[in-house]
């Protein structure tokens, strides 16, 4: 450890403020010195301290060095997400993301090369396909990314099974935008779509008989799951196989008399006011919930967040479990879709309400799932 890397770590961990920390290293990186930050990223890594102090520093290290475009603050990047192992969250998810918004896919191709240079963790190479798929990129445009994505590396890895491409109803994904200092991200409408009409006085839903498991649970509720776990949030899911076919006038009485909290208040039986979203729209809101998280936290990031939004949207669909994204995409463009966010009482009515259900082709079966967050 070089002595300007040691004076900076010397009683990091009892400073009441890091502010001119980040200055010094913004002003590094503008004279040039993007080696240094890489030094002191590895050396804050490398420390074993958990302090705050540390790792405040350390991200915004990461930050500068990610969304600073050129080839050497990539490679410095990738050391510094090697030196904290390269496998626990978020650094590779969160490098990942940055650099693919902020980096020439050119430039990119270091993450991915072989021989001496291969020091990149593999999880952060397979998050960075996918956020660059999210972005656009063809992974042709990169021929060191496109031998690795093609390769058996990573033949095992969760996010393998995603398409190398943006299917149609992924075609609007809505992504962070970040700074040195932190990161903005916009909220898609929690209840996109046009009205449904009322329901008639006449109408009389099928009876619903519940076939709710916990593999149905886990896999509908993937989404919002980081909202439960790092925030204030709530879900509930469910599925029925109902009686007869469901005619449209009828749903919202037949969603009221499921008796979830999520659609049942004590003061009326109304009937609940739904609207009538795309696929598309579905799943760009569980993508946002997935990728962007709740009030309190960060979320999964893009990959991962791809990867859980299509975990839901296929339970809802009512795909099997295995099947591709491009058979999900199939088989949810023959369901009815419907949302109700905010139509209750149970929803917090912040800024993060999820409310959608989903009726089979033949009007018979029937999955719901239901999200809030506070802060």
């Amino acid at each position: 450890m070089n002595e300007r890397v040691a004076a900076v770590l010397r009683g990091l961990g009892n400073r009441e403020s890091v502010a001119d920390v980040g200055g010094m290293a913004e002003r590094a990186l503008a004279a040039g010195e993007a080696r240094f930050l890489g030094d002191l990223g590895v050396a804050l890594a490398g420390s074993g301290a958990d302090a705050w102090q540390h790792r405040n520093v350390f991200g915004h290290l990461l930050r500068l060095l990610c969304l600073t475009p050129g080839r050497e603050h990539v490679e410095e990047a990738v050391r510094l997400v090697a030196a904290t192992n390269g496998t626990t969250p978020p650094y590779p998810r969160l490098a990942a993301a940055l650099l693919a918004e902020a980096q020439p896919p050119a430039d990119l191709g270091a993450v991915f090369a072989g021989g001496a240079r291969a020091h990149a963790p593999e999880e952060l190479r397979a998050c960075l396909v996918h956020e660059l798929v999210l972005r656009g990129t063809l992974t042709g445009e990169v021929p060191a990314l496109d031998r690795w994505a093609r390769s058996s590396h990573w033949r095992h890895h969760p996010l393998r099974r995603l398409p190398l491409k943006l299917l149609t109803v992924e075609r609007r994904p809505a992504l962070a935008s970040n700074s040195p200092r932190g990161s903005s991200r916009s909220l898609p409408d929690p209840r996109p779509g046009a009205s449904v009409a009322p329901a008639r006085p006449d109408s009389r839903p099928p009876l619903a008989t519940e076939r709710t498991d916990d593999a149905f649970r886990a896999d509908a509720g993937a989404a919002v799951r980081n909202w439960c776990a790092e925030s204030n949030g709530t879900y509930v899911s469910g599925r029925w196989e109902l009686s007869a076919p469901v005619a449209e006038a009828a749903v919202p009485l037949l969603l009221r008399g499921l008796g979830l909290a999520s659609l049942t208040t004590a003061k009326t039986r109304r009937p609940l006011a739904l609207t009538r979203p795309t696929p598309e729209q579905v799943w760009a809101v569980l993508f946002a919930a997935a990728a962007h998280g709740g009030a309190y936290n960060t979320g999964e990031y893009g990959a991962y967040g791809r990867l859980a939004a299509w975990r839901s949207f296929a339970a809802l669909a009512g795909a099997p479990g295995d099947a591709e994204p491009a058979h999900v995409e199939e088989i949810a463009s023959g369901r009815a879709w419907y949302g109700f966010a905010g139509v209750t009482k149970w929803f917090r009515m912040v800024a993060w309400d999820i409310g959608f259900a989903a009726v089979s082709p033949d009007g018979r079966e029937l999955a719901v799932l239901a999200a809030t967050d506070t802060d």
